[in-house]
């Protein structure tokens, strides 16, 4: 008997697609952000915000600003940018300069 190989091809080629598009469905879905965890992702970064821009207008007050925090509100205002809302953004730039003036008076310069 002489195996032409068309057998072994045939179940094959007859399986259903449909473990891929299972697949497709689930990648689909997970790609779909919440709006309401976006939301609240939102507020913890807002909240974060004003609470390092609160401690650091404490630490002007005394006169004894750490680069620490600095960096740290650095780092918020790069995650708060995300959302792309012109209105914030104004408000970030204005934010970011001056604590850019303040790293420059401990000689740190970050890039923009």
């Amino acid at each position: 008997m002489v195996d032409d190989g068309a057998s072994a091809a045939r179940p094959a080629a007859t399986q259903p697609l449909t473990q891929s598009s299972g697949i497709d469905a689930l990648l689909a879905l997970q790609a779909v952000e919440d709006p309401l965890f976006a939301k609240k992702r939102a507020l913890r970064r807002g909240n974060a915000l004003l609470d390092t821009l609160e401690t650091i207008k404490a630490d002007l007050l005394l006169g004894q600003v750490s680069e620490g925090r600095l960096n740290q509100l650095m780092a918020l205002i790069g995650q708060a940018r995300e959302r792309n809302l012109p209105e914030l953004d104004g408000v970030l730039d204005d934010i970011e300069l001056r604590a850019r003036v303040e790293l420059a008076k401990f000689g740190r310069y970050p890039a923009g």
